[in-house]
């Protein structure tokens, strides 16, 4: 271990030195990360990295739909070192990356904070080592497909879901997950899929492959689900317009009630044990595929907080999440995304007098909020620079938390305002390797109700058993090779 994250380290610093373009000193070959390609649209040079695009199955491309935007067309993909012919004839696919790194704040502090999946400071990390198996829809004609991915590595306590992943991990570092199981039945333009499956909400997304960054949003982080386990249908009527809808069993879960082993408080609450959602999404692209605008909503009934009288007591209330995410390429080189959330939750108080200030809104409930704003640059075709601004508003002090892995500091309430701002590059080597460095600078305003309830702040060393420090600097680096 001490080999690794040393020999990460080195890897991330050397970076900074050698990969500053210089004229005349590009390689010859345009290179590629192989899930790049799959967006490219007619003859549009540098697409935006959104659904739908021609002849793209929707699995690869909603899945990485954060990924760096590429300057060019690109022929050749990732060698894919676990295809076989006798799987490839029957139209599997197999292929994965690993992705590992190091990042750390200044403050010295065992924990970065509320940075969840590279939350460890100064402790290198396989976020994720991500197997894949999939039988891609045909473009034209009724067929069967299918996914299966597989994750192991530190990421995994944010992609489990009740009545799956729980069942068979306990170590608190490395652990399995399935975030998706699913098969399908139709053509790329119109299809059912049934099973477990990433979300639609929100723009950054689980696989380090599907990221420009190293570090995700808060909006990500506390505001959205991962996964989803039910059915869910697509319609592509044109290479401009996708609509997607279905039913899923809510936030993170496989197949686990409400009740759960718990006394429901709120019994008069109608259906308080059905947790059937809605999910879906509608996504608007312009004919040359410089533009798109997604719409993506989620509702149903969730736990919202347990009764600190009654350690077994929960309750039940609806949780909406609706987000938007809209992409434009200005040149061939320059891309802005933004992205916003809105969420609420009901019932979301149990019997804290904390949770009973309401701000002018119905008592128990809870809100959260924010709005992400990202700047690409495409330097060269191998290296491509990132620019993420982003706010968060925990209305309530329900979501964000120091530190969501067990033994982990875990504190919360922190009801105010997050600001960070992160900077970031991808150097592309090859077509299998990329490397991400990043700084971020995170920043928290409290409200004056939850300062004067004693909570502390997100940040810093603990003193007292509470974070002492509203800012953060931080720096990481990670490194993903495909296969």
């Amino acid at each position: 271990m001490i080999y690794f994250i040393r020999n990460t380290t080195l890897i991330c610093v050397l970076f900074w030195i050698t990969a500053i373009p210089v004229s005349g000193t590009e390689p010859e070959t345009v290179l590629d990360t192989g899930l790049y390609d799959s967006y490219v649209q007619n003859d549009v040079s540098a697409p935006v990295t959104l659904m739908p695009r021609a002849g793209v199955p929707d699995e690869d491309v909603y899945q990485y739909r954060a990924a760096a935007p590429q300057e060019a067309a690109i022929e050749e993909g990732a060698t894919r070192y676990l295809e076989t012919d006798l799987l490839l004839n029957r139209g599997i696919e197999t292929y994965g990356f690993i992705d590992v790194g190091i990042g750390a704040n200044a403050w010295g502090a065992d924990w970065n904070g509320p940075i969840t999946f590279n939350d460890r400071a100064w402790q290198g990390q396989m976020n994720q080592l991500y197997l894949i198996n999939e039988r891609i829809l045909k473009e034209d004609q009724l067929s069967l497909g299918g996914r299966v991915d597989l994750l192991y590595g530190t990421d995994f306590p944010y992609t489990v879901a009740g009545g799956l992943d729980t069942e068979w991990n306990s170590n608190r570092y490395y652990g399995l997950a399935m975030p998706q199981l699913y098969g399908e039945v139709g053509t790329q333009a119109l299809n059912v899929k049934f099973g477990h499956f990433y979300t639609l909400i929100g723009y950054e997304v689980v696989p380090a492959i599907g990221n420009f960054f190293y570090t995700h949003a808060y909006t990500m982080q506390y505001g959205e689900p991962f996964t989803h386990t039910g059915v869910l249908a697509t319609w592509n009527p044109n290479d401009q317009l996708s609509i997607i809808g279905g039913i899923t069993n809510g936030w993170d879960n496989w197949d686990n009630g409400l009740l759960a082993g718990r006394t429901i408080a709120n019994q008069n609450y109608a259906n308080y044990n059905s947790n059937a959602s809605f999910l879906g999404a509608i996504t608007f692209s312009s004919s040359d595929g410089t533009q798109a605008l997604t719409l993506a909503n989620s509702s149903g009934n969730e736990l919202a907080a347990e009764s600190f009288v009654a350690p077994n007591t929960a309750y039940v209330g609806n949780r909406t999440v609706t987000s938007l995410v809209y992409s434009n390429e200005f040149t061939n080189k320059l891309t802005y995304v933004y992205q916003s959330d809105f969420g609420y939750q009901a019932y979301a108080g149990g019997d804290s007098p904390f949770y009973y200030e309401t701000q002018g809104q119905q008592p128990g409930s809870a809100y959260w909020y924010g709005m992400n704003q990202y700047l690409f640059y495409n330097f060269t075709d191998y290296l491509i620079g990132g620019l993420r601004l982003e706010w968060f508003r925990d209305n309530n002090g329900t979501r964000v938390q120091y530190g969501l892995r067990d033994g982990s500091p875990e504190l919360g309430n922190f009801a105010g305002n997050f600001w960070a701002m992160t900077w970031g590059l991808n150097y592309l080597v090859g077509n299998n390797l990329i490397i991400r460095p990043e700084l971020r600078y995170d920043w928290f305003s409290q409200d004056l109700g939850n300062a004067a309830q004693g909570v502390g702040l997100p940040f810093g060393r603990l003193a007292g058993g509470l974070g002492t420090q509203s800012d953060q600097f931080y720096g990481g680096c990670d490194v993903i090779w495909q296969f």
